[in-house]
């Protein structure tokens, strides 16, 4: 486990962009530090890591998962998000502790909403009765990017999508001030669209949301 992650973070300092991390930097409101490795030039960096034979055993995941985010080059925890998706088909009930601490440690939208649509997507998926409970318990919370999570894990789901589900999440969350929740629920509206328009326009119609929101949902629809 140590050899992989010193490995990789070798390639990583190697690739390193001082002039690339000042831009990246500024981009995410200066909330974090990055080598300046640009996206295609991280993902062949990866590519070897995330192969089959060379992931670590599932037992080891957290750990890693855990160091990689405490590390503060952000490259580290595009990583880790993209090491977790490769085990979705041996998610565990108890895994959603590790998404959880994911999700709030670090949190921004970069990170926030691959967590949300690929892992929780998938996790629920795998443990559909663990859906209302999480929900529920999120949306009660302070928390935006749990909010968000909430919002956005159906992000993928088409027609698999709980409309019901959706319509309780969206309502429980329409009246805020954030940014990244009003956004959040175009998002999802505009996505399930491409499957169901008819109902994303009732929808919109019938609920009180925000500009934005409304805006984002029938950006598609309207053309």
């Amino acid at each position: 486990m140590k050899e992989y992650i010193k490995t990789l973070e070798n390639e990583f300092q190697r690739n390193a962009n001082a002039e690339n991390a000042v831009g990246q930097k500024a981009y995410m409101k200066n909330r974090f530090d990055f080598y300046g490795i640009k996206t295609p030039i991280r993902r062949e960096i990866s590519k070897p890591f995330l192969q089959k034979q060379y992931l670590p055993e599932k037992k080891d995941l957290e750990p890693i998962i855990k160091i990689l985010w405490n590390k503060p080059q952000r490259e580290f925890q595009y990583f880790a998000q993209e090491l977790c998706f490769k085990y979705s088909k041996q998610f565990e009930l108890k895994d959603i502790e590790l998404f959880e601490f994911m999700i709030v440690d670090k949190s921004w939208w970069d990170t926030v909403d691959f967590i949300a649509a690929k892992i929780a997507g998938a996790y629920f998926k795998t443990f559909p009765e663990q859906i209302i409970q999480f929900n529920e318990n999120r949306l009660m919370s302070e928390n935006i990017w749990l909010q968000r999570t909430a919002l956005l894990f159906q992000l993928k789901y088409k027609d698999s999508t709980d409309t019901a589900l959706l319509s309780y999440i969206i309502n429980s969350l329409t009246g805020s001030k954030e940014f990244f929740i009003n956004k959040a629920i175009g998002w999802v509206l505009r996505e399930y669209g491409k499957t169901n328009p008819d109902w994303v326009t009732e929808f919109v119609n019938k609920t009180d949301l925000a500009p934005l929101s409304r805006k984002e949902a029938l950006r598609i629809i309207q053309k």
